[in-house]
């Protein structure tokens, strides 16, 4: 592969998904894009980057950016964030006039362990707490990449998948096995909807949210692309919301409009400027 069609693919993954691939990188579209070029029947790396700049070839262009994705979760990934949004659940709830929903984002879901993770928090929640029963909870994960949404949209998960981070004593009682593998149960299904969606995109159509999860995403992304995802993020959060990101990321030198929680490193909340503008 020559330096510039590793260029011209690696510019079509990062229009798309913001992912920004480095030269020492090649080996990903390597292995990542082989059985495409064998489908399509194109020789090499080299003649699928000149098809990429050809008319037509929109859809093509997508599925490069999607196979180019890393897609990895498990579930109640890293502990603590779950710890910490459990016990926000009540104030929010407190906060909230009755009627309205608490909405929470997994942006970046994947396959829908952590948007499912969130799911299993607040039925625990709201079997501890009687007043939470009476508040309506929706869950919205997106991701870039379709395959895995219609597994997410599944709910079922093999051996492996929950074994990774779900207590068992959660799988018990949230999952039934299906022929060797684990589905997660429909009440839980039916607080979750799925979306395709580019952060890179406009995020105004999916309204505000009480929580959001973004969470090892943006260490793909340069740094104006992390400043545009975070400010896009912090529009779409309610003004006492919190935004919750991986352990690796922060917005900090990247934004004004989130400041960090004291208590707990990776969560934000809208800054003062940022919740009048929100308000």
């Amino acid at each position: 592969m020559t330096s510039r069609a590793f260029q011209i693919i690696a510019g079509v993954v990062k229009e798309r998904s913001g992912i920004v691939l480095m030269p020492e990188q090649s080996y990903l579209l390597e292995t990542r894009l082989a059985a495409l070029l064998q489908r399509l029947g194109l020789g090499s790396l080299d003649v699928l980057a000149a098809r990429l700049q050809s008319p037509g070839s929109d859809g093509l262009a997508q599925e490069v950016a999607e196979l180019l994705t890393t897609n990895e979760s498990h579930f109640f990934r890293d502990g603590k964030p779950f710890d910490h949004v459990r016990a926000q659940i009540p104030r929010l709830h407190r906060a909230r006039a009755p009627g309205l929903p608490l909405r929470f984002w997994s942006a970046a879901c994947s396959t829908g362990q952590e948007a499912y993770s969130l799911a299993i928090l607040i039925a625990e929640a709201q079997e501890a707490d009687p007043a939470l029963r009476q508040r309506r909870f929706e869950i919205l994960g997106t991701d870039l990449t379709r395959s895995v949404l219609e597994r997410a949209r599944q709910g079922l998960y093999t051996q492996f998948e929950v074994q990774r981070g779900l207590p068992v004593r959660m799988l018990m009682k949230h999952f039934t096995q299906v022929e060797g593998r684990w589905r997660i149960h429909d009440r839980l299904r039916q607080l979750c909807r799925f979306e395709q969606a580019n952060l890179l995109q406009d995020l105004r159509q999916f309204g505000r949210f009480d929580v959001i999860f973004c969470r090892n995403v943006l260490i793909y992304f340069d740094p104006p692309s992390k400043t545009r995802v975070l400010e896009a993020l912090a529009a779409q959060l309610a003004p006492d919301g919190l935004l919750y990101l991986g352990a690796a990321e922060t917005a900090l030198g990247l934004t004004d409009r989130l400041e960090p929680l004291p208590e707990i490193r990776g969560v934000y909340r809208p800054s003062a400027a940022a919740r009048r503008a929100i308000a």
